[in-house]
């Protein structure tokens, strides 16, 4: 095979390869936008609440949205322990797993119904810790609470080993125009990179 034909392979194989993760991006954003304003709050073993900014002990406006509605979801008994995840985010005093507690307890929570994950600096790295921390526990199944957009990502990491998922988007959390498909794009890549090996 000539030099030429080798290089028009190659080209046609790169195009494809290309043409294929774009189309798979394009439906994965598009399964983002679907899941992202669905809520499937129901009984489950444990409510999970994905980490977000804090600032020196306190939950950032995102983080407490989520907290809130992770809080309400349990008076409402869909379960009887939160897990809330997240590390420190090069603060040396304080976590998002710790903060997220801390403000749960005092809100009425009792500090036992509270789990912590205090060391993932990523959704794939939490999502290891999640499926750990219910495999000690004996639990199978769990409502997962973060932004609309993260919530499709966050779901099929912790369904890869069999547990029960179901997503309850934090409110409001689905912003307008552009910065809305940049999210979906960003998580749709982030998506495409995990389902190929690579995590970052």
């Amino acid at each position: 095979m000539s030099r030429r034909t080798l290089e028009t392979v190659g080209a046609w194989l790169a195009g494809t390869a290309l043409l294929a993760g774009g189309v798979f991006l394009v439906r994965t954003m598009v399964a983002i936008e679907r899941q992202s304003t669905v809520d499937e709050a129901r009984q489950a073993d444990l409510i999970v609440v994905m980490g977000a900014a804090e600032y020196h002990g306190r939950p950032s406006p995102v983080f407490k949205a989520r907290l809130d509605h992770a809080l309400q979801l349990w008076k409402r008994g869909l379960a009887t322990h939160i897990l809330t995840t997240g590390g420190a985010g090069g603060d040396p005093n304080f976590t998002e797993g710790g903060v997220g507690q801390a403000y749960l307890v005092a809100r009425g929570v009792p500090p036992e119904a509270v789990v912590i994950e205090p060391v993932a600096e990523s959704t794939a790295q939490s999502a290891v810790a999640i499926r750990e921390i219910m495999r000690r526990m004996s639990l199978r199944s769990c409502v997962v609470v973060s932004d609309g957009y993260h919530i499709f990502r966050t779901k099929r990491m912790l369904e890869l080993n069999g547990i029960a998922v179901y997503g309850s988007p934090r409110p409001n959390s689905v912003p307008e125009g552009p910065l809305k498909w940049w999210l979906y794009t960003r998580q749709g890549v982030g998506y495409l990179l995990w389902s190929a090996g690579i995590v970052i």
